[in-house]
């Protein structure tokens, strides 16, 4: 009997984790499907578990390229050379398939006649279970597209895995993932919202992406390798793939809202990461990206957060190591260290200089920022760790620098004070920032770990100091950056470990790390965990309400 849907689960050295996808498949509540499994030359034990799952049930398939591919798309491709159905997906064999996606997605081929059908990618974090949806704002509700130029905002949705495509509108179309390149789901999925007539979103999660956040650089995914300069030049070669597509397709109106996806999403994540890149990194990187930016529309640029395009100006005018300095505050309301006036006095320009073009002046203009006009619990200052020093017992004494770019501050010392809260109770420490020139402050700060009061139980988690400014009866509180890289400082403080060190990651603060040891860890917390569940906090609840 012909299927209804092929299901096509690449997978490349992945033993491991290939029988979980493969049984997210046979669990699908709609049965008639086929899958197979496309390997990309595995060395490992891959085909011989990949043979023993097709054993075990008839609907299974397997493919071996007879050569590694070093890609997605030539296993992609040669599965859909031998696929039977009428309705194709593709599935990592990291990830899974929730039980009713196959079942959600052909209900709604079966109700019109569209070329894909797409829903929601449920993100999971291997590290920590945190589950959240990729891109909500896209799919939270349900409708059919006709056409993408009515809604191109979902370029932004680039995931081929997220989809169900109708066989014959991949055959009309002869489309087929590019090979030989990284990031090919872009360009496919760039060609079928342009090529489709008509398209339907569902809300409902169709896809379990598993994120390894701190996977080793070698065995991360290619979205992941973004300290690989190749890297770079892949997503750039792309990029130019999909210009030259909307070209010749006669898609030209799309260019703004697909470069405005590209300074949004990609070159944004590479942005994030330009703190803790080196000097020659940082040059390769500009030498790559510049040329490009260049040919990008400027209704794109001026759709972007003020910061975002500070940073863009940057790195293209080779200004890197303010770059570098920028890039630390996006999306986290932080000041620059310094501004400058125009001679009129009508414009304020980041940074220590009046820029020498036309295009720089206008892209690096923080006017718009208010720095002198913000109500003073939203100003915007910028506070930096400029020295970290072991303290006695679990202790560390800091020396702080804050920059008051928009002069919020009045003349002399100001009241300030450290914040640190593990659970629900608040470390303070008061401290003063003494003024060394206008603008900028400077105070040292003594923090005694042992001081925080933690609960019976004791507290497992993260958390990161922020710094709090009083003027009058109004206050301040701001995020606390500590420098990119400093030794981690380990203690033991009653039945706990705490560790100091660096926050790995874009803005990279100062992090303090709690973890409980003994008999907290092994017994009490565990225990406590249980108690917490909802069904039992509801019990509880009734018999409180039952005993009133």
């Amino acid at each position: 009997m012909t299927p209804d849907v092929t299901v096509t689960v690449i997978v490349h050295n992945d033993a491991a984790r290939l029988p979980r996808a493969v049984a997210s498949l046979r669990r699908q509540t709609h049965p008639g499907i086929e899958i197979i499994i496309s390997d990309d030359h595995s060395t490992d034990d891959t085909p011989a578990v990949a043979r023993r799952l097709a054993a075990g049930d008839r609907r299974i398939r397997c493919l071996r390229l007879p050569e590694n591919s070093g890609g997605c798309s030539a296993p992609r491709n040669r599965a859909l050379e031998i696929a039977r159905a009428p309705y194709l997906m593709f599935l990592d064999s990291d990830d899974e398939l929730p039980e009713n996606a196959v079942e959600l997605l052909l209900s709604a081929h079966r109700e019109r006649e569209i070329d894909f059908a797409m829903g929601a990618v449920r993100r999971i974090r291997v590290d920590n279970g945190h589950r959240s949806t990729w891109m909500p704002h896209l799919v939270a509700e349900r409708r059919t597209v006709n056409g993408i130029e009515s809604e191109p905002r979902l370029l932004f949705e680039h995931l081929s895995t997220s989809k169900m495509y109708a066989r014959s509108f991949l055959d009309r179309h002869d489309l087929r993932f590019p090979e030989g390149i990284h990031y090919e789901d872009q360009l496919f999925t760039a060609q079928a919202y342009c090529l489709a007539k008509s398209f339907t979103v569902i809300p409902e999660p169709v896809y379990h992406w598993y994120i390894e956040p701190h996977a080793a650089a070698d065995s991360a995914s290619i979205s992941n390798q973004r300290h690989r300069l190749g890297n770079v030049r892949d997503r750039i070669h792309v990029q130019r793939l999909i210009d030259g597509f909307l070209r010749e397709s006669g898609h030209e109106s799309l260019r703004e809202d697909k470069d405005y996806k590209f300074l949004k999403h990609d070159f944004r994540m590479y942005a994030g990461d330009l703190p803790y890149r080196d000097d020659a990194w940082l040059a390769s990187f500009a030498d790559i990206v510049t040329p490009y930016l260049g040919t990008l529309a400027p209704g794109a640029y001026a759709r972007l957060p003020r910061p975002e395009r500070v940073v863009l100006q940057l790195v293209r005018d080779r200004r890197l190591p303010e770059a570098r300095e920028a890039a630390r505050g996006l999306g986290h309301a932080v000041a620059p260290r310094q501004v400058t006036p125009s001679p009129e006095g009508d414009a304020t320009y980041w940074g220590d200089r009046i820029p020498g073009t036309v295009r720089a002046r206008c892209e690096l203009d923080v006017t718009d920022l208010e720095l002198d006009a913000r109500p003073f619990h939203s100003a915007l200052f910028r506070h930096e760790i400029t020295e970290l020093t072991p303290g006695p017992g679990a202790s560390i004494d800091l020396g702080i620098r804050t920059y008051d770019p928009g002069l919020r501050l009045p003349v002399g010392p100001q009241r300030a004070a450290l914040l640190l809260t593990p659970g629900r109770r608040r470390v303070t420490v008061p401290f003063r920032l003494t003024p060394v020139r206008p603008g900028v402050y400077e105070g040292r700060v003594h923090l005694d770990l042992t001081a925080a009061s933690l609960p019976p139980h004791g507290f497992e988690g993260i958390r990161h100091p922020v710094l709090r400014i009083t003027q009058q009866d109004l206050a301040h509180t701001g995020m606390l950056l500590a420098p990119i890289a400093f030794p981690s400082l380990s203690y033991r403080v009653g039945r706990h470990r705490l560790t100091v060190e660096p926050e790995p990651h874009n803005p990279g603060r100062l992090q303090v790390r709690w973890e409980p040891t003994g008999v907290t860890a092994r017994v009490v917390r565990p225990v406590v965990r249980r108690m917490a569940r909802p069904r039992i906090r509801r019990a509880a609840r009734l018999v409180a309400s039952v005993l009133r």
